[in-house]
């Protein structure tokens, strides 16, 4: 199905040319805007058309991806607003809810995607959500899926969890290497090399992630099947709990996600004021 579509995404930053590179090998064609020559040149060489017209872009797409970042989306209202009548729109905008993108597009089907950083190796962990007053059918929530299926995996989810998803998945990546390079750092307090350490320790969080996937057990159980009265892991755990490890990785999310309903309401206020001085 997706492989018939043509696909405009508006916006080809960093996440935009992932999509223009992978989206190429899904759909019949895809097409992306930038401002400056060097990032149209970049589409180019990825697979796909470079534009900068948005308007024209979206007239050619089947799919239409808004990818800008999300102080920019007043910009591109008006390029869009006629243009994307009765098709389907995609944000990957944080902060932007499905009511104020349905406000901007009213004539079209709203989708919402939060994929994160290791779309660059087709490894995303995608939230996929939609506004079914917008008239959302099977079929489209099908195409979406395939759509994000080309970056990595996908989960559809309910928007109020938005803002957690954006904390568990999108900044987890950050917060594991940091965890991971303490690890390894400790290993080199002890004379290991660092190489050594880290290529170790990465074929080992890889296949303790595949034994829970595999084994689908609650993580404690894992760790006590690794622990073993008076061994090295215990001693480990100990301190892990003096210094409050586990609780302090709870607020991590917690607080990240606190930021992160901060952020959207400020990015809201924002788009909402300047959509309504364009009305004016």
């Amino acid at each position: 199905m997706l492989h018939t579509k043509k696909i405009a995404v508006i916006g080809a930053g960093r996440i935009g040319q992932i999509f223009v590179r992978e989206l190429s090998k899904c759909s019949s064609q895809v097409y992306a805007t930038a401002r400056s020559e060097k990032t149209l040149e970049v589409i180019k060489q990825l697979g796909g058309e470079p534009l900068r017209d948005n308007k024209k872009a979206a007239e050619k797409a089947d799919i239409v991806v808004i990818s800008v970042k999300p102080y920019q989306f007043p910009s591109i209202v008006n390029d869009l607003k006629e243009t994307v009548k009765n098709k389907i729109v995609v944000s990957v905008l944080a902060g932007v809810n499905l009511n104020t993108i349905r406000e901007a597009f009213p004539n079209a089907k709203i989708f919402r995607a939060m994929p994160n950083i290791n779309a660059f190796i087709r490894k995303s962990t995608t939230a996929l959500t939609y506004d079914p007053s917008t008239k959302v059918s099977e079929e489209d929530r099908r195409l979406i899926e395939q759509l994000f299926k080309c970056i990595g995996s996908v989960y559809w989810i309910p928007e109020e969890y938005m803002n957690t998803w954006t904390s568990l998945i999108g900044s987890t990546p950050a917060f594991l290497a940091e965890i991971i390079d303490a690890l390894v750092l400790g290993a080199v307090m002890t004379g290991m090399p660092r190489r050594l350490a880290q290529e170790a320790l990465l074929d080992a969080v890889k296949a303790t992630i595949e034994h829970l996937q595999t084994i689908p057990v609650h993580p404690l159980e894992l760790r006590d099947e690794v622990t073993t009265p008076g061994g090295t892991t215990i001693y480990g755990l100990k301190l892990l709990e003096a210094r409050g490890v586990k609780a302090g990785l709870m607020e991590v999310v917690v607080e990240s996600t606190k930021r992160g309903i901060e952020l959207g309401v400020a990015i809201e206020k924002n788009i909402k004021k300047s959509l309504l001085k364009m009305k004016s």
